[in-house]
């Protein structure tokens, strides 16, 4: 495959997962798609269930914390980036894409190495080490718990020890007999129900700081050769120094490592998409990234503070600056979409995507838009396949309803786009919650939002639910802390 910076013009949202599926197909094995942001990178994912379904989709989150805080990264999140780093060190078969942020995509990461060994390994029937286990679980960033709840938690109950690793799987409970693995399953945190029988376990770390015998020094010798000697008033260097987590330590994560790569490093020879207006958030995003650096560095060296100093790490370690993208993008094939059409020539491609019609003009006047819209649905009908993509099953039954009363007859209901017919003449709606829509050749897309117009309310969030309360309830011990829904913290 060719490398070298391609600008892919005509590719607006929506029509730019086709082409980033059409990538996909083409290209040896994985393809690295960088979203502006979480925003951004939702809604390809979202697209590329719709137009593509069997495409494998790996993502790689950001922290959902600012630089040189005091907070680590949400669980959840740091499982989920560990989870898909093991994966690819350990050899990602097949095509696919790995779909992350700009954020994340330039923040450097433990070596490949360094993740593939700190691996932990088991077979049903076969002598397990327990101590070893525990230890293994202190190292890599689990956290012990009464019950299991959420990624990188871990329970033991005698001789039963549940394991909730990174990734979406769930968690194990494995069942010691003496020193001997007598059994492993999956399992549901709600109910405790067995979902699934294995065989073998492997887990990967649950936090990209590993605190072995190894990182512990390593940090101390790193910690002093850039701040000076840590002192008793330094909570970070003490913790560290007696093996213990930390609140925020992420943020110093290149000083427990011998090494640290890139994503782009996990991933040599996979062509890289990029988001529109990818560049300008990139400076920004590095401007602010030394402008907090330069803040904390400016109050460490600040005399009269009263408070505990933060000491930032160097963000050349941490982060990519622009060198540093540049070079991680050398040498590979690197396609730079762009909503707008462009005209052809070297190194520029016009792929042939338009920004859809919105129905702005109708609703200003106070026409009918359903007339409106029927019109031109016929219209598009007659030069390709239209769909009509809504935010929900209600909306989609109610929108079908009205074309049908305005004289846009016929219209399937169909799941994702294997189910658009060839040719010409099909109507299709789908539940796809894109914001606006597009044409191509051959295809129109018209979102519930071009017709209806901007949404008032934001689309819900999925909350976690318990399924079984009671047996949440039954995880509660005295002592505890409870949030009433009237009466707050109790």
């Amino acid at each position: 495959m060719s490398t070298g910076r391609v600008i892919l013009g005509g590719a607006p949202e929506g029509f730019d997962a086709r082409l980033l599926a059409a990538e996909v197909a083409r290209a040896d094995g994985p393809v690295i798609h960088v979203a502006r942001d979480d925003k951004r990178a939702e809604a390809m994912a979202q697209a590329l269930a719709f137009l593509a379904p069997d495409c494998a989709v790996l993502r790689f989150p950001a922290w959902d914390c600012l630089p040189f805080y005091r907070v680590s990264p949400a669980p959840e999140i740091a499982s989920a980036r560990m989870a898909t780093l093991a994966a690819l060190a350990q050899g990602l078969a097949g095509r696919g894409v790995v779909l992350t942020t700009l954020a994340a995509a330039q923040q450097r990461v433990p070596a490949r190495e360094t993740v593939a060994g700190a691996s932990f390994r088991a077979e049903v029937g076969r002598r397990i080490d327990e101590a070893g286990l525990r230890d293994w679980l202190a190292r890599m960033g689990f956290a012990q718990s009464p019950t299991v709840t959420e990624p990188g938690d871990f329970a033991i109950r005698g001789g039963i020890f549940d394991i909730y690793p990174p990734g979406e799987s769930g968690p194990v409970r494995l069942d010691l007999f003496g020193d001997v693995l007598d059994g492993a399953r999956r399992f549901d945190p709600a109910t405790q129900r067995s979902r699934e029988k294995l065989s073998q376990v492997a887990f990967a770390p649950a936090s990209e700081i590993i605190l072995d015998q190894a990182a512990i020094p390593r940090f101390r010798q790193n910690y002093r050769i850039e701040f000076g000697a840590g002192g008793s008033d330094d909570p970070l260097y003490e913790a560290v120094s007696a093996g213990r987590k930390h609140q925020g330590m992420e943020h110093w994560l290149p000083f427990f490592h011998d090494r640290m790569e890139t994503l782009f490093d996990y991933l040599p020879a996979a062509p890289v998409m990029l988001d529109d207006q990818i560049e300008p958030a990139r400076a920004a995003r590095w401007e602010g990234i030394a402008d907090q650096y330069d803040a904390r560095r400016e109050a460490m060296v600040a005399k009269g503070r009263f408070d505990t100093v933060y000491k930032p790490c160097p963000p050349g370690l941490l982060y990519l600056d622009d060198v540093a993208w540049q070079d991680s993008l050398a040498g590979r094939r690197v396609l730079q979409l762009n909503p707008l059409p462009t005209a052809p020539g070297p190194g520029v491609i016009d792929a042939g995507g338009r920004a859809g019609r919105n129905f702005a003009p109708e609703r200003q006047a106070g026409a009918n838009i359903f007339y409106a819209l029927a019109a031109h649905i016929a219209t598009r009908r007659a030069q390709g396949q239209v769909v009509v993509t809504s935010y929900s099953e209600g909306a989609r039954e109610r929108l079908a309803g009205l074309l049908a009363d305005h004289g846009a007859e016929g219209a399937q209901m169909i799941a994702d786009a294997r189910a658009v017919p060839e040719g010409t003449g099909g109507l299709s709606l789908a539940v796809w919650p894109l914001d606006a829509g597009f044409e191509a050749p051959g295809l129109t897309v018209i979102s519930e939002q071009d017709v209806l117009g901007e949404r008032l309310v934001g689309r819900a969030k999925r909350r976690k639910r318990a399924e079984n309360f009671l047996t949440e309830a039954q995880a509660l011990t005295p002592g505890d802390l409870v949030v009433h829904v009237e009466h707050g913290v109790g």
